[in-house]
């Protein structure tokens, strides 16, 4: 195997950039769910159904008419599909890791892409970590809540993360040629 693989596990400024990005965004989805769900749920109950239902919600306005919280559990993934499959998502977010580290192992010195796919890391990350301990994952922003029908979903700071992160992925790509890669690989 390259040994050059393995090179950004030993470089201070690549480990900054994944690993303090990924930190970061794990962290703070994860304050953000604590916080949303003790001030704005009394209790989460599951039915005899499988769902998981929020006891007692409310909702509590950010920026009136464009963002406000309000606690659901998601049993599915992206937009509430797949709901009940945790052991297709769990796996699912198992090889989202393994592929996540490979691209860092391989990204060489191009850091703004080492920080995006901290930011990927950090959003796979706190729903697999929901879906593990919760069995759900907790969601709280609900964007656009005087237009349900253009925007009807609840999401959380894992899911910003993983959708900024994957759209800032493309951006990147379509502005680094193959040359400046070549050229921030280390020697």
């Amino acid at each position: 195997m390259d040994r050059s693989l393995f090179r950004n596990l030993f470089s201070p400024a690549a480990l900054a950039c994944f690993v303090l990005t990924a930190g970061i965004g794990f962290g703070l989805d994860q304050w953000s769910k604590v916080a949303a769900f003790s001030k704005l749920a009394d209790a989460i109950i599951q039915e005899p159904g499988g769902q998981v239902v929020p006891i007692g919600d409310r909702t509590q306005p950010f920026i009136p008419g464009l963002i406000e919280f309000h606690v659901t559990a998601n049993r599915g993934a992206v937009f509430g599909m797949g709901q009940g499959q945790r052991t297709l998502f769990v796996g699912v977010s198992l090889a989202a890791i393994v592929f996540i580290f490979y691209l860092f192992l391989s990204s060489g010195r191009q850091r703004i892409y080492q920080i995006i796919l901290g930011m990927l890391l950090a959003g796979v990350l706190g729903n697999l970590y929901d879906r593990m301990k919760y069995g759900y994952v907790r969601d709280m922003i609900h964007a656009l809540p005087n237009w349900p029908h253009a925007f009807p979903w609840i999401f959380n700071v894992a899911d910003s993360l993983l959708c900024t992160g994957v759209f800032l992925m493309i951006v990147y790509s379509l502005f680094q040629h193959p040359e400046n890669i070549k050229q921030t690989q280390p020697a």
